[in-house]
C-alpha cells in the first residue's frame, strides 16, 4: 500500500475512536475531544486524497474545517463551562435540558 491508502487507514481508525468515545463515555470534555477527534480524521482523509490526486481541493476543504472546528471549540467550550458552573458537573445524563 502507499502513503495515502496508510493515511485513509489511520484516518478510519481514528474516526473509529472518535465515534466509540462519543458513544461511550459520559463526561461532556470527553465527548468534546471526540468530536474534534472524528473532525481530524476528516482533515486527514482529506489531504491523503489530495495528494492522491495531486489536485489542491481537498487542503481547501480542510482549511475550512479547521475553521469551523475552531468556531465550534469556542462555542463548546462556553456552553461546557457554562453547564459546570451550574450544575457542578460534567456529566452528560444531569444535562437533559438546558434549563436552570
Amino acid at each position: 500500500m502507499d502513503l495515502a491508502a496508510d493515511c485513509v487507514v489511520l484516518s478510519a481508525i481514528l474516526f473509529g475512536l472518535g465515534v466509540v468515545g462519543f458513544v461511550f463515555k459520559r463526561n461532556i470534555i470527553t465527548i468534546f475531544m471526540s468530536i474534534e477527534l472524528m473532525l481530524n480524521a476528516v482533515n486527514l482523509a482529506f489531504v491523503a486524497f489530495s495528494r492522491q490526486w495531486h489536485d489542491l481541493s481537498g487542503q481547501v476543504f480542510v482549511f475550512f474545517v479547521i475553521v469551523v472546528a475552531a468556531a465550534e471549540a469556542a462555542v463548546g467550550m462556553a456552553i461546557i463551562v457554562l453547564i459546570a458552573r451550574n450544575r457542578h458537573s460534567l456529566n452528560v445524563e444531569r444535562v437533559n435540558l438546558l434549563k436552570l
